[in-house]
């Protein structure tokens, strides 16, 4: 026999009785019946109960077992009387009364209990990560994990792509975000940096006549943490393509994501990527209030300005006499109580608003009426228009904001996701997808009146040389991005091959020739000999998985994750270097005041 098992604690069934086995795993449980222990024993692959009496030779050695010992048990499989089957277990119709023992690593006192759905502190599950993945949740997680990586693969490889495997330490390139600096030791006061994506590399794969690219790649920032981000790292499914066009990037990757939906989604809806809508960046930011909007949620915002110029709501309409301002309305079907209305108002001042106006409409019996403190100063003639515009009707609501998009888009997108759920208007048990489109290349600063990327400065402008000719913040650049209810999936664009759209796409921005060689001279030189059209993307590994699992937390699917302050408490990390490593590498650290 094995020196430890002879089965997994999820393979014994009826079939078994009367043979004797070995397993071994964690005590999971330990229960007490008249002097009889039963004891949960738990392995990576499932359960099995296994049972001790007084009449075992090991019974004594049992009795000292406690929660999350390692044990081995050499028993006897015996069917359970037909009262005690457990159906919620593989093994439920048997057990084994256990013969021998071995303890193989006793367990101190527990910070954590694996066993149940106790809730601990954050900090508490990741100091003790290794007992926290022992829970059942982070072992269907991480399963979750890698079946989703190595479904990505097998699509990705069924497409004809090749994976092909980057640099980890490489040079310093802005992306976006900080980077992680590593200290050279061979070229003293030079540095490396960890890729925060394999973007410039995967193009260059692309100039060395490669037609398909993916990698499961690791992407390295140095960012401010949230719930749906790792502030150090995280992985992507990267992928990049010659000689095609957004089009094609979108037929290529959309069965892939759609196909790991449908096989991991746990029987949720997935929409058909025939029918994934592409959605001009703008329409989004008005519709949606966000570039990643939840389209299970059916609630459209629309501009109302129109209603409120000159009208006796003397807030909005003041506002409107600015350039650049607007009245935006949030439809609110079902919506209409001054008690809904008077909480959705009290939610926008918690985000930072003064508030948000409010209209509903309710039947008096002789008619609807339209009431709220806006509807009595704007009147019954504007009143009923907005209600009109909006589709509207007896029951339902719609609440206002006003002024600079900018000011308050973020707060309306907000809105509208709590409107949506509150009133049961978004859609459960369905993965809901939306390609937008049409990104701004360039933004400008309110303050300085500065040009500078807004988005990927390596994208194609659409339209070449000819748009960069005119008002740069009317450049739209060949880059996309994937939604899926709520959050940002995938990012890609069709990349700029030529190097002098390169030069003058950089110029606009405040860089000249020479700052664009020294950064990306690589890409560059690379771009002379011949460059392909080329494009592709990356999808969020992690946040695709965190979806599937169901949980808005990304460190619930990651392995040994990062806290919110980018500590890695079971590891220690950030630590200090010793003065030895400092002297070897050139470096010394400034007490900071």
């Amino acid at each position: 026999m094995h020196a430890f098992r002879s089965h997994t604690c999820a393979e014994l069934t009826k079939s078994n009785v009367g043979e004797t086995v070995r397993l071994s795993g964690w005590v999971n449980r330990i229960r007490d019946h008249g002097g009889v222990l039963f004891i949960d024993l738990r392995d990576h692959y499932g359960m099995t109960q296994v049972l001790c009496d007084p009449d075992s030779p090991v019974f004594s050695q049992v009795e000292k077992v406690r929660s999350e010992w390692c044990i081995r048990i050499d028993g006897t499989v015996k069917a359970r009387d037909e009262s005690l089957i457990n159906p919620r277990i593989t093994t439920g119709e048997i057990e084994v009364y256990i013969r021998d023992i071995e303890v193989l690593g006793a367990a101190a006192e527990l910070p954590l209990i694996v066993f149940g759905d106790q809730e601990y502190p954050e900090e508490t599950r990741l100091r003790y990560r290794y007992l926290d993945l022992r829970r059942e949740a982070m072992q269907r997680n991480m399963t979750l994990r890698s079946d989703v990586v190595a479904s990505f693969r097998r699509r990705m490889w069924e497409k004809d792509f090749r994976e092909f495997q980057t640099p980890i330490i490489t040079a310093s390139s802005p992306e976006g975000a900080r980077d992680f600096l590593v200290p050279s030791r061979l070229h003293p006061g030079k540095f490396y940096a960890l890729p925060q994506a394999p973007q410039q590399f995967k193009q260059l794969i692309m100039m060395s006549g490669f037609d398909k690219y993916f990698q499961i790649a690791p992407c390295f920032r140095d960012e401010d943490p949230r719930a749906d981000r790792s502030p150090t790292d995280f992985y992507q499914l990267d992928m990049e393509m010659s000689f095609v066009t957004q089009q094609d990037i979108f037929d290529t990757i959309a069965p892939v994501i759609a196909g790991v939906f449908e096989e991991h989604g746990q029987g949720a809806k997935v929409d058909d990527p025939a029918s994934w809508p592409q959605i001009p960046y703008k329409e989004a930011a008005l519709k949606y209030g966000t570039d990643k909007p939840d389209l299970r949620n059916p609630i459209e915002m629309q501009d109302v300005s129109d209603h409120f110029r000159g009208s006796g709501f003397a807030i909005f309409a003041k506002l409107l006499e600015q350039d650049g301002t607007e009245i935006r309305a949030i439809p609110a079907p079902t919506g209409g109580s001054r008690k809904f209305c008077d909480r959705m108002n009290s939610f926008a001042q918690k985000e930072g608003l003064p508030g948000m106006g409010y209209i509903f409409w309710r039947d008096q019996g002789e008619g609807m009426e339209a009431a709220g403190p806006l509807a009595k100063n704007i009147g019954p003639e504007r009143t009923e228009a907005i209600r009109e515009q909006l589709g509207l009707g007896v029951g339902d609501a719609a609440f206002f904001l006003g002024g600079k998009a900018q000011a308050f888009e973020r707060v309306a997108g907000k809105a509208r996701d709590v409107i949506g759920e509150e009133l049961n208007l978004t859609e459960q048990n369905r993965f809901a997808f939306a390609w937008i489109v049409d990104f701004p290349i360039y933004e400008k600063d309110e303050e300085t009146g500065a040009i500078d990327f807004e988005h990927n400065p390596f994208s194609m402008p659409q339209g070449g040389m000819e748009a960069l000719e005119g008002d740069p913040l009317a450049v739209k650049g060949y880059q996309y991005d994937l939604a899926c209810n709520g959050y940002e999936i995938v990012s890609g664009a069709i990349r700029n091959h030529k190097p002098e759209i390169m030069f003058k796409a950089f110029e606009l921005a405040g860089y000249d020739e020479a700052e664009v060689r020294k950064r990306f001279g690589a890409l560059v030189n690379a771009f002379q000999y011949g460059a392909p059209p080329h494009g592709g993307c990356a999808a969020g590994i992690d946040r695709i998985v965190m979806l599937l699992a169901g949980t808005s937390n990304i460190r619930e699917v990651i392995m040994f994750p990062m806290n919110q302050r980018a500590e890695d408490l079971m590891m220690n990390a950030p630590s200090e270097p010793t003065s030895d490593q400092l002297m070897e590498l050139g470096l010394r650290v400034i007490p900071q005041e």
